[in-house]
């Protein structure tokens, strides 16, 4: 073979479609050899057995014709098909443009894959760097609250047990006052004879200075807005004038009939 018939440049383009006639003719004589061979099958198929072994029988037949059909293959000597060295340089060259071109293909696939896996390597490191961020500042926070909850914590006990002390010491103060208010400042008679305005004479029961301060200091706490409390005539008088005249109490601007305490606390 010479260099000429080796150089697949020197090939012509009437060797290249004789080439190919000639195989389209071989292929086309074995696709009729293979038609024949299957209506054979087909008939064998198709016949109707009425016996009880109907099925078992055909299944039998087939395996003999098959069987048949592979001992004729195998005596068979394959046919070479006639090419030449140009036929087969032609063929090479192209099935090695078309390997070339199937193989860019997937070069171009696989680059194009590359490409996105890249990106979304990219993307994904940047999402687990903001995570780790994310957690690192959740972390800081978390120990700051923990020290703060802490804190709080030691606040709110020391506040608990201020409270409490407050409470025993307005308990005490409450006690004092009562038995301060009770050795001093005693009613001179519970049963006082009054006179109304319709001359009737009836009784009425007086209460104590505590008492009266009492109400006056309910009502200034529970109805901040509206402190001032009704002078009743279980008020007695003296006790009025002393809490008016001390700046204890106060009376309505209005109605003087009216007083409140003295909001010593604002």
């Amino acid at each position: 073979m010479s260099n000429q018939d080796l150089d697949p440049d020197s090939t012509t383009d009437e060797d290249v479609t004789a080439a190919k006639e000639e195989l389209i003719k071989k292929c086309e004589e074995m696709w009729k050899d293979l038609q024949e061979y299957q209506n054979k099958l087909s008939l064998i198929g198709t016949e109707t057995l009425t016996d009880s072994n109907a099925q078992l029988s055909l299944l039998i037949m087939q395996v003999k014709c098959l069987t048949a059909e592979l001992s004729q293959w195998q005596k068979e000597i394959p046919e070479i098909l006639p090419l030449n060295e140009e036929v087969l340089v032609t063929l090479g060259k192209e099935e090695f443009q078309k390997l070339r071109h199937d193989l860019e293909l997937v070069l171009s696939t696989v680059q194009s894959k590359n490409e996105k896996l890249k990106e979304d390597l990219e993307r994904e490191q940047q999402w687990l760097d903001e995570q780790q961020q994310i957690f690192e500042s959740l972390i800081v926070l978390h120990n700051e609250l923990k020290h703060q909850t802490v804190t709080e914590s030691r606040t709110f006990k020391e506040l608990k047990t201020k409270l409490h002390d407050v409470k025993e010491y307005k308990e005490k103060l409450l006690v004092t006052l009562s038995e301060f208010l009770e050795d001093h400042f005693p009613l001179p008679d519970r049963n006082v004879k009054k006179k109304r305005k319709n001359t009737q004479e009836s009784t009425i029961q007086l209460i104590t200075l505590h008492e009266m301060l009492e109400i006056l200091l309910n009502r200034l706490f529970d109805v901040p807005h509206d402190p001032y409390v009704k002078i009743s005539d279980s008020f007695w008088p003296p006790y009025i004038e002393l809490l008016l005249r001390n700046g204890i109490a106060l009376r309505h601007p209005e109605d003087p009939n009216r007083i409140r305490l003295e909001a010593f606390h604002q």
